[in-house]
């Protein structure tokens, strides 16, 4: 089922937003200990996708020219614009723990950030939910703490992350119906690894060790698809 993953992801977000809303007041220490302990889990997951390469160099070139390619665009920017935006359009700052708000804020954690992006094209390419699934752990903890504080609109942002990821998901299915099978696994296999290296960027956000623009490196999806395109057309395949 592709949309497998996606449906877990929802589920789990109006599941931590329940919790969240009956434990009201968790500490803070409490709060940021779990949010290390996801960084960490976030961390192993990418490191064990990046070592599914069936050739680095390609994960290499990708990740060097897409982040050329995002930071000339300053996707990361633009998202966070786009963020406001929605803020302003919905009166997010109106009045704190609003359902705007919680809608709001939980909407931007969920849905901007590279590893939706990566888990619904695997969902859709290779039916491996392995991703969307882990993300909706996260997600589910991370409801919690927000809806400890923001209140029940934390819960409708399981809305746009379904549509989001589902639409993602069934597009790469039509991928998978034109592109020659063996171009399609190198494909899979070198997108998941270059994905990969972007959710240990995301888990070294989480812990705070670093603050990566982890949006700016996605166009390397596109340069992984651009480069084993070559690689298929001129009979470069290992």
């Amino acid at each position: 089922m592709v949309l497998l993953g996606t449906l877990i992801n929802a589920a789990l977000i109006i599941v931590g937003t329940l919790i969240g809303r009956a434990l009201r007041n968790i500490p803070e220490k409490m709060k940021e200990t779990v949010m290390y302990a996801i960084g960490l889990a976030v961390v192993v997951l990418g490191l064990q996708m990046g070592f599914g390469s069936q050739n680095f160099v390609i994960v290499i070139i990708s990740l060097v020219l897409g982040t050329v390619l995002g930071e000339w665009a300053d996707l990361d920017q633009k998202l966070n614009r786009l963020g406001h935006w929605i803020e302003v359009k919905l009166g997010a700052k109106e009045s704190k723990g609003s359902i705007a708000q919680g809608f709001v804020t939980a909407t931007l954690i969920f849905v901007i950030g590279a590893m939706g992006v990566i888990g619904a094209l695997e969902s859709g390419l290779s039916n491996e939910h392995g991703v969307l699934i882990s993300k909706g752990i996260i997600d589910g903890f991370t409801s919690i703490i927000l809806a400890s504080t923001l209140g029940i609109g934390v819960m409708l942002s399981a809305a746009p992350v379904f549509v989001y990821q589902g639409l993602i998901a069934l597009f790469a299915t039509q991928i998978s119906l034109i592109i020659p099978e063996a171009a399609l696994d190198l494909f899979i296999a070198e997108m998941s690894a270059t994905g990969g290296v972007m959710i240990v960027a995301i888990g070294l956000n989480l812990m705070g060790i670093t603050k990566i623009r982890v949006a700016n490196l996605l166009p390397g999806i596109l340069v992984v698809a651009l480069a084993v395109t070559v690689i298929y057309q001129f009979n470069l395949m290992p």
